[in-house]
């Protein structure tokens, strides 16, 4: 019985650190879903054309509130546990790089495009001149499969990846991944919406291109919202994910913005800047570290081939391990008297060396609480983070590199 005992008590661990890794916002939608299924099959329901992405009732009766709860309600129990398992490593990879909050927003960003087009779309099929085809405008679409699809391009195009995979049977080029996704489910499934993911996949490459910019906020509107009192307690947890530090558009690498500033755009001007000092404020020890890395990367993590700006550092973690020989304590004089070194003259040029040319950060080989606490609400476990913190000298981006390393 011993055996049987251990067996289960490490899958429980294993599982609850699973759940632990997943940031909050990802676990946050798993939960919503989940917990709206499990009400809507205990209590019977099952009208879903209520709740539905239904473009004649949206036209006809107005009933926008249809775009949200589409994406939160799901027809079968396969059906949310697809999606939910598809959003884990998804919704984990991106919020780990945008941010709890600025995740939330695109979301929602992509909620509203996505419904936009499908109507679009069902408009111009149902009374195009030549062949009018009114089906897409009675279709009732349900489920978050519509944003997945938008996910899948942002992923891809985040990866830089040339070749993907297609549940391990085959490759295709990435740029074609989504859209081959699409022709698949349609074959294997028939009962899919082809309208509500065409129309994901074709906001996500909306998205990846730039034509959203306009509608992106500046990294001051996040922080203010993540400074706020009533989101004191989800900023606390280990699973918040800030967006403070990374790009000062707030943009996701696209290939329109490789150049973008922290004011481009007509929305992410004063108009975010009065709605940030609308909010009430509090105090919070987790400060704003200015970081000029690429525009493309909203993220702290970086290549390892990327140049660090930010004036304190100037070499990356790939320069640090190809040139150890070249640190200060390695190539410090030493005075020597009588053809022998002289201990202590050696010793005192290598502290002074190393005091002129290390960063300010780096001072103190022993991580500080407040560097480890920083890096903890990054997303990384805290015995990690003391390792890295040690190896990297007290420099938390090659520290972030490392930790980034170890999860690639």
């Amino acid at each position: 019985m011993r055996p049987n005992i251990v067996s289960e008590a490490g899958l429980q661990t294993r599982m609850g650190q699973w759940w632990e890794g997943i940031p909050i916002l990802t676990s946050a939608v798993v939960v919503v879903c989940g917990i709206i299924y499990l009400v809507c099959l205990l209590v019977g329901y099952d009208s879903f054309a209520e709740v539905c992405f239904w473009p004649s009732a949206v036209i006809s009766r107005f009933q926008v509130y249809r775009i949200f709860t589409s994406i939160l309600f799901h027809g079968s129990l396969l059906h949310v546990l697809f999606n939910m398992l598809a959003l884990v490593p998804l919704g984990s990879e991106l919020e780990r790089i945008m941010g709890s909050v600025r995740l939330l927003y695109i979301i929602v960003l992509l909620a509203v495009s996505n419904a936009l087009l499908h109507l679009l779309i069902a408009l111009l099929v149902a009374h195009n001149p030549l062949h009018p085809y009114p089906y897409f405008m009675d279709e009732c679409a349900i489920g978050f499969s519509g944003i997945l699809f938008s996910m899948i391009v942002m992923e891809t195009s985040l990866s830089g990846a040339q070749t993907r995979s297609v549940f391990g049977l085959f490759n295709v080029p990435a740029k074609w991944y989504a859209l081959i996704l699409l022709v698949v489910f349609q074959l294997v499934m028939t009962n899919v919406s082809l309208l509500g993911h065409l129309c994901g996949i074709l906001s996500g490459f909306a998205y990846t291109y730039g034509l959203f910019n306009v509608l992106m906020p500046g990294t001051t509107f996040f922080s203010a919202i993540e400074s706020s009192t009533w989101l004191s307690t989800c900023v606390r947890r280990p699973k918040f994910i800030m967006c403070t530090g990374g790009n000062g558009a707030g943009y996701l690498p696209t290939h329109s913005n490789q150049t973008v500033t922290s004011r481009s755009g007509v929305l992410s001007g004063n108009i975010w800047e009065n709605l940030s000092s609308w909010m009430p404020q509090r105090e919070s020890s987790l400060s704003a570290q200015p970081v000029t890395d690429d525009s493309r990367f909203p993220g702290r993590g970086r290549t390892l081939s990327s140049q660090i700006t930010t004036g304190n550092h100037d070499s990356t973690l790939q320069a640090r391990l190809l040139d150890g020989s070249s640190s200060p304590e390695r190539s410090s004089p030493t005075a020597t008297i009588g053809g022998e070194q002289n201990l202590a003259g050696r010793l005192s040029a290598v502290d002074t060396t190393a005091t002129a040319t290390r960063p300010l950060g780096q001072q103190a080989s022993i991580p500080s609480d407040e560097e480890v606490q920083k890096l903890v609400e990054m997303g990384f476990e805290k015995t990690q983070v003391e390792v890295a913190l040690s190896a990297a000298e007290g420099d938390l981006n090659v520290a972030v590199e490392i930790l980034m390393s170890q999860q690639g």
